[in-house]
C-alpha cells in the first residue's frame, strides 16, 4: 500500500478545510463537537486535520449542527474518497517494499455461472441494460420459474467489465420455502463482508440506517454490480440500494416493486412459442433440422411446450429428461408429463421418478438445507453415504436439472425445486430421520472447521473435535491458503450451522465451532463478531456443565475480549478459566492460558510478571511435547526483552526461534522473531536489520493479515528513524496508520502512537508529535495500558522541554508515578 504525498489542491485537504469552517461556525471545541456528533475526539481530529476522510453520514451531521446544506459538499467528498493514484516516486534509498506480485486479492465475484443455454429475451435484456445505465438500479419481476434470476445474472456478466471492482450476488430468500426472508440488517452485513469491510468498521448499534449508510459509503468508492435476488418487497431491498457513485444493482422479485418509485421495472412473461421451442431443443440436445425428435413429432413437441407453460425452468427439466433418454420419443415424454398436476409438478415429478431410490432420498434431504450453496462433502454427510457416491448422485441430479452448479464443486437448488424437495421430505421421511440428517451436517461443519484450523500455522491448544460423530470423509487442506479459501467459501454456511445449533440446543456444537474459526476471524472478520460467538459458546458450556468446555469457553472469551481492547473483561475471563484449566490437568492448555495472560499483563504495563509468564509457558510447552509452542513463547519473550532495551538478549532469543525447524518457514513465531531481531540490531548491523524487517513485512502481506502488516510497518518506521532515515520512517508509519484506519480498530493504535510520535519529533514535526502523544494519552486509559500512558507523558515532556519546561516537568512526574505504580510489589 503506497501512501502518496498530498498537494494543496488535494480534495482530501480541501474537504478538511471545509470541515474546519463548519467547526468554527459551530463555536465548539473538538471535544464538544465530538460529543454532539457522537464521535470520538481522535476520529474527529483526524477528519479535521485531513488525515482521513469521514463517512458521509458524519459530514451530514456536522452540517446539520450548523444548519448548512451538505449536498454541495458531496462532489468534493466523492473525490476525496476515491482519489486517482499518483505514480510512485523513484528513490535511491531503500523504501518499504510494495506488495509482492499477486498479493492483492482479486475483486470479489459472487455471480452464479451464466446460463450456457440462455435463450431469447433480447428485448428484455436490452431494457435491463438500458435501465442500469440510466438509473443505476433495475427491478426484474415475474412469476416463479420465468427466468428472472437467469436474466439478471446474464446481464450482470455482461456488465462485469464496466464494473470491475466487485460483482456481488445475494439471495434474499423472499420466497424460499421453510425460510424467513433475509432481513436488511444481516443482508447488509453479508454484503459488507463480501467487500472485505472489517466488522469493526461496520456499525453495531443505532439500527438499520447507520448500517445502510456504511454500505452506501463503501459502494460509493467502487464500481460494482450487485444482484439482489428473490426479493420479497420494497422494504426488504430499499436499504441495500446504492447511493452516490457509479455502482449498480439488479433486483429480482416475483412481485412488482411499486414501492421503489425511482427504480424502473422490467417485467418478464413466459417465453414466446419460438423461444420455448429453441430452449427445449438446446436443453434436450436435439439437432437442428428435420432429423431431430422434436421435428419428427411437432404435435407432441407443442404439447411439451404447453405442459411446461413456456417457463424456462420447466423446459430445462423436460429437456434434460429427453437428453438422457435417447430411446424416448417425444410422445413418451408427453405421457410421463401427463402424470403430474401442474407445469412445475409435472416437470419435477417426472425428473424425480427417473432417479433411483438413494438419489430420490438425497434430493428430498437437500430440501432441509437453508438454501445456500453446498458441496459434495455436505451432501455426503446429509445422506450418510460415501463421498464418491454423493458425487455421483449429485452429477445425476445435475443432469436432471434438479440441482444447479453456480461454480465448480458448488451446488444449489432453485427455490421451486427446493420447495418441492422439502415438501417431499415432510411427506416421506420421518421427523427423526430429518433431525438425524441435519445433525450429521452440524457434525460435518465442526469437524471440517477443525481440519481447516489444523492447517493454519498457529499454536492451538484446543482439543480435537468431539461434538457428534466425525464424518467418514473431510476436505484435505494442503496449506493455510487452502484452509482460508474454504473458510471464506463456507462462511455463510458455518454461521448458519452455528445458528441452527443454538436454536436446536446442540450445545456441544455451539461450544466447538467458533473455537475452530479463531484463526480465520483474526484475518477476515475482526473481533466484534468473535466476541458475540464466544459469549454464546460460554452460555452453552454453562448449560453443559462440563468443566473442560467451560474452561476453554472462558479462555476463548478472554482472548476475544483482549483482541477487542476490552482488557478488564479479558482479565476477568482469564481469572475464571485459570482454576478450571488447572483442574483439568492438561499442560498444553495451561501453557496457552499463561501465554494469553502474559500478553494481557504486558499490555497493562507490567514488565517482570509477563516475562515470567512467557518463560513459564515455554517450559510447559516443552513438558507437553510441543516445541512449536515453546518457540512461540520464546519469540514473545524476545519481543518483551526488546521493549525493555535488552537488545542482546532479545537478538539471541530471536535467533533461537529462527533456527527452529517448521513445516511452514513463515509461521507466526518467525514474524515476531524477525521483527524483534531487526529492531534489536538496527544500530550495529542496519543492512541485516532492514532485511529482516522487510521479510517480516512480506510475510504479513502474503498471509493477508492486516493487523500484522500494520505492526511490521510501524516497527520498520521505528528502525528507519533509528537509522536517521526520517522521511522513509514517516512514510512507513503513515502506511501503518492507513491500514489501521481501514480496520477501524482504534484500540490497536495504542501500540503504535508513541513510536510514530517520536519519529515526528526527531523529524522536526513537533506539533504532529504532540498531537500523537496526546492521542495516546487519551486512548491508553480506555484500553487499560498504563505503560503506554507513561510513555505518552514522557513523549509530551520531550516535545515541551524547550517551549514549556514547567508543563514538561509535570508530565515527567506523571510518568514516574505510573512507573512506580507498576513496579513489582507496589
Amino acid at each position: 500500500m503506497v501512501v502518496q504525498q498530498r498537494t494543496k489542491a488535494d480534495p482530501q485537504d480541501e474537504l478538511a478545510t471545509r470541515l474546519r469552517l463548519l467547526q468554527e461556525l459551530s463555536g465548539r471545541g473538538v471535544r464538544a463537537l465530538a460529543r454532539d456528533t457522537g464521535l470520538s475526539s481522535s476520529s474527529l481530529s483526524r477528519y479535521l486535520s485531513g488525515q482521513s476522510v469521514p463517512p458521509w453520514p458524519v459530514v451530514i451531521e456536522l452540517c446539520r449542527l450548523v444548519k448548512r446544506d451538505p449536498r454541495p459538499l458531496r462532489p468534493l467528498w466523492d473525490r476525496a474518497t476515491n482519489p486517482l493514484p499518483a505514480p510512485p516516486k523513484a528513490s535511491r534509498q531503500v523504501q518499504p517494499p510494495s506488495p509482492p506480485a499477486g498479493a492483492p486479492r482479486p475483486p470479489r465475484n459472487d455471480l452464479p455461472r451464466d446460463a450456457p443455454d440462455f435463450t431469447g429475451r433480447e428485448t428484455q435484456l436490452a431494457a435491463v441494460l438500458a435501465a442500469v445505465r440510466s438509473s443505476r438500479v433495475v427491478a426484474v419481476d415475474g412469476m416463479a420459474g420465468v427466468g428472472k434470476t437467469c436474466l439478471a445474472v446474464h446481464a450482470a456478466h455482461r456488465l462485469a467489465d464496466e464494473y470491475p471492482d466487485a460483482q456481488l450476488y445475494l439471495d434474499l430468500h423472499g420466497f424460499t420455502d421453510g425460510r424467513e426472508p433475509l432481513d436488511p440488517d444481516p443482508a447488509l452485513r453479508a454484503l459488507l463482508a463480501a467487500l472485505d469491510v472489517p466488522s469493526e468498521k461496520i456499525p453495531q448499534e443505532g439500527g438499520l440506517e447507520p448500517l445502510a449508510a456504511c454500505w452506501r459509503s463503501e459502494l460509493a468508492a467502487r464500481r460494482a454490480v450487485v444482484v439482489l435476488d428473490n426479493v420479497a418487497g420494497a422494504d426488504q431491498v430499499r436499504p441495500l440500494l446504492p447511493g452516490a457513485g457509479d455502482s449498480v444493482a439488479l433486483i429480482t422479485s416475483r412481485n412488482r416493486l411499486v414501492g421503489l418509485e425511482d427504480v424502473p421495472p422490467v417485467s418478464l412473461d413466459v417465453l414466446t412459442p419460438q423461444e420455448s421451442a429453441e430452449l427445449l431443443a438446446r436443453a434436450s440436445g436435439d439437432p437442428a433440422g428435420p432429423d431431430g425428435r422434436l421435428a419428427r413429432d411437432p404435435e407432441s413437441a407443442a404439447e411439451v411446450l404447453r405442459r411446461c407453460g413456456h417457463l424456462p425452468l420447466a423446459l430445462r427439466l423436460a429437456g434434460a429428461r429427453l437428453r438422457h433418454r435417447p430411446g424416448w420419443t417425444v410422445g413418451i415424454l408427453v405421457e410421463r408429463m401427463a402424470e403430474g398436476a401442474s407445469e412445475f409438478d409435472t416437470a419435477f415429478a417426472m425428473s424425480v421418478r427417473q432417479l433411483d431410490r438413494a438419489e430420490r432420498r438425497l434430493f428430498r434431504l437437500l430440501g432441509l438445507l437453508s438454501g445456500s450453496s453446498f458441496d459434495e462433502y455436505v451432501a455426503a454427510a446429509l445422506a450418510d453415504v460415501p463421498l464418491r457416491t454423493a458425487r455421483a448422485m449429485l452429477e445425476d441430479l445435475l443432469d436432471a436439472h434438479l440441482v444447479q452448479q453456480p461454480s465448480a464443486g458448488r451446488y444449489t437448488l432453485h427455490d421451486l425445486v427446493h420447495q418441492h424437495a422439502r415438501r417431499a421430505a415432510a411427506e416421506q421421511d420421518s421427523p427423526a430421520e430429518q433431525e438425524q440428517a441435519l445433525n450429521r451436517v452440524l457434525d460435518y461443519y465442526v469437524y471440517a472447521a477443525a481440519a481447516a484450523d489444523a492447517a493454519m500455522p498457529y499454536v492451538s491448544g484446543s482439543r480435537a473435535a468431539s461434538a457428534g460423530r466425525p464424518p467418514a470423509e473431510l476436505p484435505r487442506f494442503t496449506d493455510k491458503h487452502a484452509a482460508l479459501y474454504w473458510y471464506v467459501t463456507e462462511y455463510t454456511n458455518l454461521m448458519g450451522a452455528f445458528e441452527v445449533a443454538v436454536a436446536t440446543g446442540a450445545d456441544a456444537h455451539v461450544c466447538e465451532l467458533p473455537r475452530f474459526m479463531r484463526a480465520f476471524f483474526a484475518r477476515r472478520c475482526g473481533t466484534t463478531h468473535l466476541n458475540v460467538l464466544f459469549e454464546r459458546s460460554l452460555a452453552a458450556a454453562q448449560r453443559l456443565g462440563d468443566p473442560w468446555q467451560l474452561a476453554e469457553a472462558h479462555s476463548d472469551l478472554g482472548f476475544a475480549r483482549y483482541n477487542a481492547g476490552r482488557m478488564a473483561e479479558a482479565g476477568a475471563a482469564y481469572e475464571a478459566a485459570a482454576p478450571l484449566v488447572s483442574q483439568a490437568g492438561d499442560t498444553r492448555s495451561e501453557a496457552d492460558l499463561i501465554m494469553r495472560r502474559g500478553h494481557l499483563r504486558w499490555d497493562e504495563g507490567y514488565v517482570e510478571e509477563p516475562l515470567g509468564l512467557f518463560r513459564l509457558a515455554g517450559r510447559l510447552y516443552a513438558d507437553a511435547g510441543c516445541p512449536m509452542g515453546a518457540a512461540h513463547a520464546t519469540a514473545d519473550e524476545a519481543w518483551a526483552m526488546l521493549q525493555l532495551g535488552r537488545h542482546e538478549e532479545a537478538a539471541r532469543l530471536a535467533r533461537e526461534v529462527l533456527d527452529t525447524a517448521h513445516a511452514d518457514p513463515d509461521w507466526p513465531a518467525v514474524l515476531t522473531a524477525r521483527i524483534t531481531l531487526g529492531m534489536a540490531i538496527t544500530h550495529e548491523r542496519p543492512d541485516e536489520a532492514a532485511e529482516h524487517l522487510h521479510r517480516a513485512l512480506e510475510i504479513a502481506r502474503e498471509d493477508g493479515h492486516k493487523h500484522n502488516e500494520a505492526w511490521c510497518l510501524n516497527c520498520l518506521g521505528v528502525a528507519l528513524r533509528q537509522m536517521g532515515r526520517y522521511e522513509e520512517a514517516l512514510a512507513s508509519h503513515r502506511q501503518a496508520f492507513a491500514l489501521l484506519d481501514e480496520l477501524f480498530e482504534e484500540h490497536w493504535k495504542i501500540h503504535f502512537l508513541n513510536g510514530y510520535a517520536e519519529t515526528c519529533r526527531l523529524a522536526g514535526l513537533p506539533e504532529e508529535a504532540l498531537r500523537l502523544h496526546r492521542q495516546a494519552l487519551e486512548l491508553a486509559p480506555k484500553v487499560g495500558n498504563r505503560h503506554k500512558e507513561a510513555l505518552a507523558h514522557e513523549g509530551i515532556a520531550a516535545v515541551l522541554d524547550e517551549t514549556d519546561p514547567a508543563a514538561a516537568a509535570e508530565h515527567r512526574a506523571a510518568a514516574r508515578a505510573i512507573h512506580e505504580e507498576l513496579e513489582p510489589g507496589a
